[in-house]
């Protein structure tokens, strides 16, 4: 930006807190504004520190959380558009401004300065008096100044950043190959004879994907709709072991595109780095760091919980594999075919396939009803927002209260496309919080991953891409629904991350209620409701193998707490490596009753855990299943339309965000501690 100029979009972003302006914002604005913000708030910070002031929050940390929103208004933004729009650009730029945002937020972290700052204000007279939600944000500030290492010398100070800087870099690597991985595999097929079985939609995706690219017949791929349309339906079993073994192997050493794009590497580093900043902090792994900020007690509790678990449903389990194996009548049950036999069973045995329910969801109605169903909930109405995004495909929305009062925003982004990073996710794009100038209201990014609509047709989803889409908007109604005015505590900071999963899997519930099921299930060219014999087939069909994706998600979670619990250092990439398939199959001896060949490499594109949040983490899903269960037991309870309880949920678990102690926060709720029956029940593991 040069002065006259036109005015960088994402510096006036930082500064004003307006919605993003898509329709201005290119990657070549990211870097300039990333370091004028930066030098901007150094500056700031720096006299704020320097001159003698009162320990109070208004006079420091109100200060500092002016400044501190500048930076979270402006990358939040740049992330999204770098997963949604991947291309070489964006990714430059993004690559170009990570470490300098990762650098920036060590040295605030190690700043003795601001952590005296925050000590001076928690031993004021005055300390005591502060709203609960400052005295959480300045408690977990203290905390995370600690975890930070504020209080090591300087040479480990140092040392600390460096490892903080590369794990930065590896795992947003870790993430890029996964999805260079994913697109550069393609089969193109010219005889129709191949998709036998497939679905109408899932042959004429795959048309529409090979006419994209001037190719006559079908082009397959691995993003998720396109692997599962035939993975779950295609009769050619070699075509199907042959996207298994493309998409077991990702980013890794085997398959047919082994060594290109290998995460293998990263993988290694990011454990022998993790485990040296979790002693660096003196911590005996990195288990123990990472349950620093969590509910969890401990390691060993939360072993215990998996096992625990897997020891309830592995009997289940064995009876639905058997009942499997009996309905294939293979020799020998392969991976490739679980999927393909596991959707046959459930359409002979409830009579109920996902491609016969996608009529009945068309995205149109379903978000109709789920705007519906907050309303009823939560007295929250919902308003389309007509302004430019980065892709056609992409919304922007509105939620309103009784009094047609701005509550929050949030932009939704549904379809599966190319240079679009794979799975659904949630992302803050602007906290709520309190300013000089008023209410600073939340804004929220929902993305998705579905099937795009084919030419001149709605979107059709599968009941399971309806449960994808109730889980995301719950953890944006999290983001969304606070009332907590403090940035730090605000929405779904401040939240302990094994309670984070809490609202978006209470909100998959509502997918299978009849209650809800007339609000969000219309059939796109009749606009009749589900029928009532599918809706008891889907309330039936969510017990249809759950102990055996019960195994699936223990698995995943022990062996996650394993390799960063049972990690050594000094062995080399090229030794650890082998041990994580040596700890995966152990955990698979133990709790799996189905593993996958030998050459499966699910570890190198295990990316909630080797580039996402849930590092030494990854169980958080099943405890925050328990919870969320034993919540809606309390809707089954007492009516599911019932004002009082939609209130008192809302007030007790998505107004206060993370101001108050997860636990605290839910037994407020339900009047006691979680129980897990509920989820046995529900799973129809009792």
């Amino acid at each position: 930006m040069t002065a006259g100029g036109p005015v960088n979009p994402l510096i006036e972003l930082a500064e004003h807190a307006g919605l993003p302006a898509f329709d201005r914002i290119r990657p070549e604005h990211v870097e300039p504004a990333v370091d004028l913000i930066l030098a901007r708030n150094r500056r700031e910070i720096a006299a704020l520190l320097a001159s003698p002031t009162a320990a109070d929050w208004a006079a420091v940390l109100g200060p500092l959380e002016d400044i501190g929103d500048r930076l979270p208004r402006l990358w939040p933004t740049v992330t999204q558009l770098w997963a949604v729009c991947n291309d070489e650009p964006w990714r430059a730029a993004y690559n170009a401004c990570l470490a300098k945002i990762t650098d920036y937020g060590l040295e605030l972290s190690q700043n003795e300065l601001l952590f005296r700052a925050y000590e001076r204000v928690a031993q004021a007279p005055g300390f005591a008096g502060m709203s609960g939600a400052r005295r959480k944000a300045v408690n977990d500030a203290l905390r995370d100044f600690r975890l930070a290492g504020v209080a090591l010398a300087p040479a480990q100070k140092d040392r600390y950043r460096t490892l903080c800087l590369r794990l930065s870099e590896l795992q947003t690597g870790f993430e890029e190959a996964l999805l260079d991985a994913s697109q550069a595999w393609t089969l193109h097929l010219t005889d129709e004879q191949h998709l036998i079985g497939m679905t109408a939609s899932g042959k004429a995706q795959a048309a529409a994907r090979a006419k994209s690219r001037s190719l006559n017949g079908w082009l397959l791929s691995l993003d998720f709709p396109a692997y599962d349309a035939v993975i779950r339906y295609a009769d050619d079993r070699e075509l199907r072991a042959k996207l298994y073994e493309a998409y077991a192997t990702r980013a890794s050493d085997a398959g047919p595109r082994a060594g290109q794009h290998d995460n293998g590497p990263r993988m290694a580093q990011i454990l022998a780095l993790r485990h040296e900043q979790a002693q660096l902090l003196g911590y005996a792994n990195f288990v123990e760091l990472s349950l620093a900020t969590k509910m969890a007690e401990s390691p060993a509790a939360v072993e215990r919980f998996l096992l625990e678990l897997a020891a309830k449903a592995r009997p289940h389990a064995e009876r639905e594999l058997q009942e499997l194996r009996t309905f294939a009548g293979l020799d020998k049950l392969q991976p490739w075919d679980v999927p393909y036999y596991a959707e046959k069973l459930r359409q002979k045995t409830l009579g109920l396939s996902q491609e016969a329910l996608r009529p009945y969801f068309p995205l149109g109605q379903v978000l109709q009803g789920l705007f519906a169903l907050l309303k009823r909930l939560y007295g929250i109405g919902a308003q389309r927002l007509a302004m430019p995004l980065w892709h056609a495909d992409a919304s922007a929305w509105t939620l309103q209260d009784g009094h047609g009062h701005t509550v929050a925003h949030f932009f939704l982004d549904p379809f599966a496309r190319e240079q679009k990073r794979g799975g659904a996710w949630m992302d803050e794009c602007r906290v709520r919080r309190q300013t000089a100038s008023g209410l600073q209201t939340p804004v929220a990014f929902l993305t998705c991953n579905f099937a795009p609509p084919l030419a001149g047709g709605p979107a059709l989803l599968t009941h399971e891409e309806v449960v994808t889409l109730f889980h995301e908007f719950g953890h944006g109604l999290h983001h969304m629904l606070t009332r907590v005015d403090v940035a730090a505590v605000s929405g779904i900071r401040g939240v302990e991350w094994d309670a984070v999963e809490l609202p978006s899997q209470f909100m998959e519930n509502w997918c299978y209620a009849p209650e809800s099921l007339a609000l969000i299930a219309r059939h796109h060219e009749t606009g009749a409701p589900l029928p009532q014999d599918l809706q008891e087939k889907l309330q039936r069909g969510r017990r249809f193998q759950a102990a055996l994706a019960t195994l699936r998600q223990v698995e995943f979670a022990l062996l996650d707490l394993r390799i960063h619990r049972d990690f050594r250092p000094g062995a080399g990439d090229a030794a650890t490596v082998p041990w994580i398939y040596q700890t995966l199959k152990s955990v698979r001896q133990e709790v799996s009753v189905l593993p996958p060949p030998e050459w499966n490499r699910f570890p190198h594109s295990f990316s909630h855990v080797f580039a996402g949040g849930y590092a030494a983490g990854y169980y958080s899903y099943k405890w925050a299943e328990v919870l969320s269960a034993d919540a809606f037991s309390a809707f089954e309870e007492e009516g599911l339309f019932n004002a009082g309880v939609g209130t008192r949920f809302r007030e007790t678990i998505l107004a206060q965000g993370g101001s108050r102690p997860a636990m605290e926060l839910f037994e407020s709720f339900r009047g006691r501690p979680p129980r897990i029956e509920p989820l046995l029940r529900q799973s129809g593991i009792e």
